[in-house]
């Protein structure tokens, strides 16, 4: 028996059903009983650091992604255990290899990250997909949907999948990625692949945290030489031209020839290596292997010239220059005398009593005290 819906008071003239202009009936409250059960049921228990470490170095997915969380935690009572974490694992990290994976939206980053990652796998690697979503700038939350996107890869033993927030972080990466590198290295994963969000010009921190650089375009998105004015051209070691299948086949050649005509006209990002252009399908897994043996010609290259290891080196350098700034930045807005001070400032500076360059000198010289 259909229920008998009520109309509200003013609906607009001729509405039919597509407009919500009925009123349907509630949902029945939940028993006082069943709440005070589900409020009983048992919190999970906090793990101690030597638990941590030995989950990881087990391989122990769970423990794993709970390591994850307290790292990117901005608790102050999570960053000294954080910390205690990441100097333990220090000595298992180091021996992966490194991934970045960067392309506009619609360029299907996580159905090549999918069929990638399922060709390692069946190759018998243990790889880690470490997908950084973008946050909302209004209500700094994030979808996190790659992991749900990459159904068959979820299913695989030997894969972790991370999707993180960027948590508004520039260069397309998350704040805590490098550290979650560490982390996925200490549990024994020897490929880590990470899918940074995909915003353009701003992709360029990626390439401070990765060993080799895939960036991933589609036939037909308009005119492909304008990917050499983005700067992100520059840091790729390989450009991938996807969705390479059917009526796009011919478009998906002429932007390989193009890319590959561009690419002369740019220094190599690698020293000894000349970046390439592919063509690939991922939805039908074609170009996948050749992609990867291309990938293992650039590995075998530069760790033989010295390099990875010298890249490996730039990249700490660059790491302890960022968490410098970091370390400053917070302990400036935390300073309570600065906090007190920044209103009147501001005031001063609205109505041109001082500029902007005095009124942040006035403040560093508050933390300066």
């Amino acid at each position: 028996m259909q229920p008998n819906f009520e109309k509200p008071e003013w609906v607009p003239p001729n509405a039919g059903m597509e407009y919500a202009t009925i009123i349907r009936p509630g949902v029945e409250l939940v028993p006082a009983d069943h709440v005070a059960a589900a409020q009983q049921t048992p919190q999970r228990r906090n793990l101690s650091i030597q638990e941590y470490l030995q989950g990881i170095r087990q391989g122990d997915r769970t423990i794993l992604g709970r390591a994850i969380s307290l790292v990117e935690s901005n608790s102050l009572r999570h960053l000294e255990s954080a910390q205690e974490l990441l100097t333990l694992i220090l000595p298992f990290t180091g021996h992966s290899f490194r991934i970045g994976i960067s392309g506009a939206p619609g360029a299907g980053k996580s159905t090549f990250i999918e069929s990638l990652g399922c060709y390692l796998t069946q190759l018998g690697h243990k790889v880690a997909v470490l997908a950084v979503d973008p946050s909302s700038s209004i209500s700094k939350g994030s979808v996190l949907g790659d992991k749900t996107r990459m159904e068959k890869l979820v299913q695989e033993p030997n894969c972790f999948i991370r999707p993180s927030p960027s948590g508004g972080a520039l260069g397309g990466v998350a704040r805590k990625t490098r550290e979650t590198v560490l982390l996925c290295e200490a549990a024994g994963y020897e490929i880590i692949l990470i899918e940074t969000v995909g915003v353009g010009q701003s992709e360029i921190q990626v390439r401070s945290m990765v060993d080799f650089f895939l960036l991933l375009n589609i036939p037909g998105a308009g005119d492909e030489l304008q990917g050499i004015k983005k700067g992100i051209m520059e840091i790729a070691d390989a450009v991938v031209i996807n969705k390479a299948d059917g009526d796009n086949i011919p478009k998906a050649k002429l932007a390989q020839a193009e890319y590959t005509q561009a690419l002369q006209y740019i220094q190599p990002a690698t020293m000894g290596w000349k970046s390439s252009v592919h063509l690939c399908s991922s939805l039908l897994n074609q170009g996948i292997s050749e992609i990867w043996q291309e990938i293992l010609k650039f590995q075998s290259l530069v760790q033989q010239n010295g390099f990875f290891e010298k890249r490996r080196k730039e990249q700490l350098r660059e790491w302890i220059h960022q968490l410098i700034q970091e370390y400053l930045y917070n302990l400036f807005y935390q300073n309570s005398e600065i906090l007190q001070a920044i209103p009147g400032i501001k005031q001063d500076v609205f109505e041109n009593r001082i500029s902007p360059t005095n009124a942040a000198r006035k403040l560093i010289q508050l933390l300066q005290k």
